[in-house]
């Protein structure tokens, strides 16, 4: 009976080491449990910013206003009936205000697809005045 005894009490032991501390064990399986939690997560972050995406698509196919808006924040386009002002900070130097050169720069050419539209046109550059230590200048923008 004592053999018996011994014999139960090691293998207890065994078994108990493998659960704990082996390749196999619990650690492991917190682990695992850890990585598909963190896995799930970013896949849950992708499929979102995937809806988003696919959504804007369809807004760009759709409808003008997600292009209209694309065009003024991005190429910094304005409509035909608007006139675009920019207020300068006082004591920015001319070399840093947008349009630095101290001559009106020509606007670039339209782009095609908005040229046939008629809804947008590109802001023309016009620099304002170098005055040194003035009040914020208001720069007008003409629609062409």
């Amino acid at each position: 009976m004592k053999y018996l005894a011994g014999l139960l009490l090691a293998l207890l032991v065994l078994l108990q080491y493998r659960l704990w501390l082996s390749e196999n064990g619990v650690r492991e399986s917190m682990h695992l449990r850890a990585a598909v939690a963190a896995q799930q997560a970013e896949n849950e972050a992708l499929e979102r910013r995937n809806r988003e995406l696919a959504a804007e698509v369809m807004d760009l196919r759709s409808g003008s206003a997600a292009l209209e808006e694309r065009a003024r924040n991005d190429l910094g386009m304005i409509g035909r009936a608007e006139t675009f002002y920019q207020v300068v900070p006082p004591g920015t130097p001319l070399s840093a205000r947008p349009g630095g050169a101290p001559t009106p720069v020509e606007a670039p050419l339209v782009p095609a697809a908005a040229a046939a539209t008629g809804a947008l046109q590109p802001a023309p550059q016009v620099p304002p005045a170098p005055v040194a230590g003035a009040a914020p200048t208001l720069s007008p923008r003409p629609a062409h």
